[in-house]
């Protein structure tokens, strides 16, 4: 029977190794087309291996906690007939060559794109797959990082507890943000009684008649949005010497989970949303990030992220910048508190809702006029927010 190796499918341009978490079938099973094989994980997210052939498992070449390279073989598979071959994408003599050459099999030249006549998989398309193959495996060897054995403490009140591969990643991402960027954090104090007392007034009639939570998450971001729209130098990345700047306003959500890591699904196109649009796509992000059903294309290409530290009951704190972004956002518990009103009859005292906005941002190319600026537009948003005139529907 016909041989043909598995390979580790690309999962997005910032992908470039996964972790074996477990096999669901073991050498020597019978499969079939879909069924599912192996889960993974990356540092961004965790995904799933389907077979895309009927046939059997042969042997499994990476096991459980190993990491394999994007492009790499992790299993052999055995095909049940000559006609799980897919013969209907033609390939020159010489990309045919060049694949035996190589060690490509037909599945995954099948999964290259191809840039000729009818999609016609010519010899610059497979070439550059090959380089690009070949430097993800380059660029592993490079930044391998020794791994840490850790022993068991022989004193009797400590305990030593190894870091999970989500802990390590983000303890390394974290570390590197501090190194590119030279943070700076802008505090500031918003009066959001307008915003709470109008959803408060309205949540349960607007979940029971759209089934969506009204969360003042959407009113947060589409004020970061009036304000980067305001500020468009806050949507900005660095490559060197040169400043990129984004046309496109994606907005990040640090979201939680349940065993207490981070993920950032992100909202493409954040500006193109009405509020119930943002209400929608927010709760459907955040709820899916929380059960791992996230695509890996829905955690990449934020251009500023948003942090909400106050569910922790945070009042406000010195966020991390999420490179290559050169700002961030945190958003710190709502609280009462007695303020002086002004009025046009004088000033009185009352209770209002009260919330600190903690902005940092890369002082590379920031500066604190326009990065102050920017918080305290975002607050002037929130303060001017129009609930009387503002359509959820």
């Amino acid at each position: 029977m016909a041989e043909y190796n598995l390979t580790l499918p690309a999962m997005g341009e910032s992908i470039a190794e996964a972790t074996i978490i477990r096999w669901l079938k073991k050498e020597g099973d019978t499969i079939k087309k879909e069924d599912l094989l192996v889960e993974i994980a990356t540092d961004k997210i965790d995904s799933e291996i389907y077979s895309p052939i009927n046939g059997k498992l042969k042997k499994i070449l990476f096991t459980t906690n190993q990491v394999v390279q994007v492009g790499s073989y992790i299993a052999i598979l055995e095909i049940e007939s000559k006609d799980e071959l897919n013969m209907n994408r033609f390939y020159s003599p010489f990309v045919r060559l060049i694949a035996q050459k190589t060690g490509l099999s037909l599945y995954e030249l099948n999964s290259i794109p191809g840039t000729g006549q009818n999609n016609r998989l010519t010899k610059t398309d497979i070439v550059k797959y090959i380089k690009s193959k070949q430097n993800h495996l380059i660029s592993y060897s490079k930044s391998n990082l020794t791994s840490i054995i850790m022993e068991d403490n022989k004193e009797k009140y400590e305990k030593i507890i190894e870091m999970d591969r989500i802990r390590q990643i983000t303890s390394i991402n974290m570390i590197e943000s501090k190194k590119i960027s030279a943070h700076v954090t802008s505090f500031v104090e918003a009066d959001v009684t307008n915003i709470v007392k109008w959803r408060n007034k309205i949540k349960d009639s607007f979940q029971k008649r759209t089934g969506e939570k009204l969360t003042l998450m959407s009113v947060f971001v589409e004020c970061v949005v009036k304000a980067i729209k305001d500020h468009p130098m806050i949507n900005i990345s660095v490559n060197g010497n040169k400043i990129i700047k984004k046309k496109n306003i994606h907005i990040g959500l640090a979201t939680a989970l349940t065993n207490g890591t981070i993920i950032v699904p992100v909202i493409k196109y954040a500006d193109s949303y009405s509020l119930g649009g943002l209400i929608k796509i927010i709760n459907d992000l955040i709820k899916r990030a929380r059960s791992n059903h996230l695509n890996p294309e829905e955690i990449q290409g934020g251009t500023y992220t948003i942090s909400n530290i106050g569910s922790f009951g945070n009042l406000f704190g010195t966020p991390i910048i999420h490179q290559p972004q050169v700002a961030i956002m945190a958003i710190g518990l709502i609280q009462k508190k007695l303020s002086i009103i002004e009025t046009p009859n004088g000033d009185f005292i009352g209770i209002r809702h009260k919330i600190y906005l903690s902005h940092s941002y890369d002082h590379r190319v920031i500066d604190g006029v326009l990065g102050g600026g920017f918080a305290k537009t975002v607050a002037v948003y929130l303060e001017k927010f129009n609930c009387y005139n503002t359509k959820i529907v």
